[in-house]
């Protein structure tokens, strides 16, 4: 039996312990629970098929993760658990004509190789309130009907449980490298020390400190997101699909009258995790705009995440060069909950020495590094 350390317990990490265990591995998951971290604070859209993003191995990537989904969430079903925070409700964008032309045309075009988009509906203004009540009357949208929801911490400790329950050690602490004639070892929290086959790094955002013991510079950066949460009373919201607003925002409904807004993002606020005037405005000001019906909803709180970003905005997963044994994938960003599970599973394999599906050309790890 290979085993393998992973540090760190965001989607990525979840996704790679609970893979990990399923293919037989010994799994200790260790995380130090810093506050912030990007998947307990997030909920959003699995729908990468109609964004504008033009980067084919950004949108591979996306594409992937959204249509493993369905895959993914049968089997933790299967497994017992059945709140997984993920759930297909179709989604519609809600935005002027002209870029509605733009996403429409571009939604056909790639539903040729992502059948799992299901329909697509161009709608008017009042179609659009039909589906969603909280609707501008000026604007349109455009539904497609295999779009999910997904919440992150619900996602991510199904992925745990089920990884425990297959065998696997979750340990808090802070995992720092054991370095021996410059390779790695094992890994020493502050009460305990691991050894494994293999280690994996899936840090995030805070990633950087666990390889200054290689001489390595990590350039992976935080973003910080503010998120909203309200509260309406219509019960039926289970039953909404999510919103896509101008300017990157997202109206997420849940059940029970449950409604998360946002996110923002900031690229040169490090890890400060305070709420801002300007941060909750600029939320409220786009939503509420293309969603005007939420300006009576109850403010019920918010909160902060931090995105891990690259310069290129592009993911990067390999092995750790000058490295056999050191594993790592980081730079998800604000593709973290559609294309983390995925990610996860190969970089499992990876590690394990499995094969993987993904070329790992346009995902490089040394791009990401530097010498100190």
């Amino acid at each position: 039996m290979k085993s393998v350390i992973i540090i760190g317990s965001g989607i990525l990490g979840a996704s790679a312990a609970y893979h990990a265990a399923r293919l037989g591995s010994a799994v200790t998951l260790i995380d130090r629970q810093d506050a912030g971290q990007a998947t307990g604070a997030a909920a959003g859209i699995v729908c990468p098929w109609i964004s504008q993003r033009r980067n084919k191995a950004w949108y591979g990537l996306a594409k992937s993760g959204a249509a493993y989904y369905p895959e993914l969430i049968t089997e933790l079903e299967q497994l017992g658990e059945s709140d997984t925070g993920y759930k297909q409700v179709g989604i519609v964008s809600i935005h002027e004509e002209s870029k509605l032309d733009k996403m429409e045309a571009k939604a056909y075009e790639r539903r040729e190789e992502a059948p799992e988009m299901g329909e697509i509906n161009r709608l008017s203004p009042v179609q659009t309130k039909e589906l969603f009540p909280f609707a501008s009357d000026e604007y349109g949208s455009l539904f497609v009907s295999g779009a999910a929801r997904v919440e992150g911490h619900a996602v991510r400790d199904a992925l745990i449980r089920v990884a425990v329950k297959l065998g696997a050690r979750k340990v808090t602490g802070n995992a720092k490298l054991i370095v021996e004639d410059s390779k790695v070892t094992g890994v020493r929290t502050e009460t305990e020390e691991f050894f494994a086959d293999s280690i994996v790094s899936v840090g995030g955002a805070w990633a950087a400190e666990l390889f200054e013991p290689l001489g390595l510079a990590l350039d992976i950066v935080p973003q910080k997101a503010q998120i909203l949460h309200m509260h309406v009373e219509e019960d039926s919201a289970v039953d909404w699909p999510v919103a896509m607003v101008p300017y990157g925002l997202y109206v997420v409904p849940f059940s029970g009258g449950r409604i998360v807004a946002g996110a923002t993002h900031e690229n040169d606020a490090g890890f400060d995790t305070k709420l801002t005037a300007g941060g909750i405005h600029h939320i409220l000001d786009k939503t509420l705009d293309a969603a005007p019906g939420l300006a009576a909803a109850e403010v019920t709180g918010a909160g902060t995440g931090f995105r891990p970003s690259t310069q290129s905005a592009l993911p990067v997963i390999g092995r750790v060069p000058g490295q056999q044994n050191l594993y790592m994938a980081n730079g998800l960003g604000s593709s973290g909950l559609t294309a983390g599970p995925y990610l996860g599973k190969e970089l499992a394999k990876l590690a394990l020495g499995q094969p993987i599906d993904i070329d790992l050309s346009l995902y490089k790890v040394e791009e990401v590094f530097r010498g100190k």
